[in-house]
């Protein structure tokens, strides 16, 4: 039974895997509003999946140039951030240059790079291959350094109502580290930390269909990421390609995505090898001490 707490919401990740949670929300005879993962009849119902869509297709391409000698293959990145990525020939036939091991380059912001480029063994035949591209945000060959994080909020106190290792939705390496605190919807949302704007999204209404609401995600220089989900829709300020520093305006704290309540979920990731995965921080000052907002109902 999670009594009296006020929120639960969905982790972080660019790949979904397939662990769900059903909770079941229902106010009891006292009046006080009850979350379980029991079944309970007559409850509200909301199924949890750790997962944040970020959907890079359209900026990051792979592209096929056709020539007198054969085909190119060059992976384009139109984001303001460096992408790993791995290229990966399958069923290949006719074709001469063609890699026999993975492919992987980690390609700077807004540029294109070459990875192969293959003829055909017998010019009157076509090529065969299917290529395969995965891809991940960030520069692994990176180490984050030691920094304490200021709270990404002005107003308050608030308290944290999951943490590290949440039971409920912090149970997956995209999202294990993240912080959940629970805040009244359009609490200033600010940058803890300095760096370039790399994804934001800005339109989704109530939960949507992206778990993580409306969000900002912003690269540090040591290769960290820090992002904050669940915002307000059509509060976020600052735009793809942007600088900011410590303290700027990002938006308003929300409801949306895979959210039962209002609440900033803010964490901190690193490319570990064409993978996104949550890191442990701290912020500058305590939080589970601060008085909490969430209880006492919605």
């Amino acid at each position: 039974m999670l009594g009296r707490i006020f929120l639960i919401l969905g982790g972080l990740a660019l790949a979904a895997p397939t662990m769900a949670l059903t909770i079941y929300k229902y106010t009891d005879a006292n009046g006080v509003v009850t979350y379980t993962d029991k079944a309970v009849s007559g409850a509200q119902v909301f199924v949890f999946r750790d997962r944040m869509v970020e959907r890079l297709d359209n900026q990051v391409k792979l592209e096929t140039r056709k020539h007198d000698a054969g085909e190119t293959l060059l992976v384009r990145n139109d984001l303001f951030a460096p992408v790993e990525v791995e290229l990966r020939l399958e069923k290949v036939g006719n074709a001469v240059g063609a890699p026999e091991r993975p492919i992987r380059w980690v390609l700077p912001p807004r540029s294109t790079i070459r990875l192969a480029t293959l003829a055909p063994r017998d010019p009157d035949q076509p090529l065969r291959y299917t290529p395969k591209l995965r891809y991940a945000l960030g520069d692994p060959r990176l180490l984050p350094k030691d920094y304490a994080y200021p709270l990404p909020w002005r107003g308050g106190p608030f308290r944290l109502t999951q943490g590290a290792n949440g039971k409920y939705s912090h149970f997956t390496p995209k999202g294990r580290y993240a912080m959940d605190i629970a805040m009244p919807e359009g609490t200033p949302i600010v940058a803890a930390r300095g760096g370039m704007v790399v994804k934001t999204e800005n339109d989704q209404v109530g939960r949507g269909n992206n778990p993580s609401g409306n969000f900002v995600r912003i690269l540090h220089d040591d290769g960290t990421m820090g992002v904050y989900l669940h915002l307000q829709r059509g509060s976020v300020l600052v735009s793809e390609g942007q600088r900011v520093s410590a303290g700027t305006p990002l938006a308003r704290s929300g409801n949306t995505g895979n959210s039962t309540g209002p609440h900033l979920h803010f964490v901190v990731q690193r490319n570990v090898g064409l993978a996104l995965e949550s890191i442990p921080f701290d912020f500058n000052q305590p939080v589970d001490s601060l008085p909490n907002f969430a209880i006492g109902g919605e």
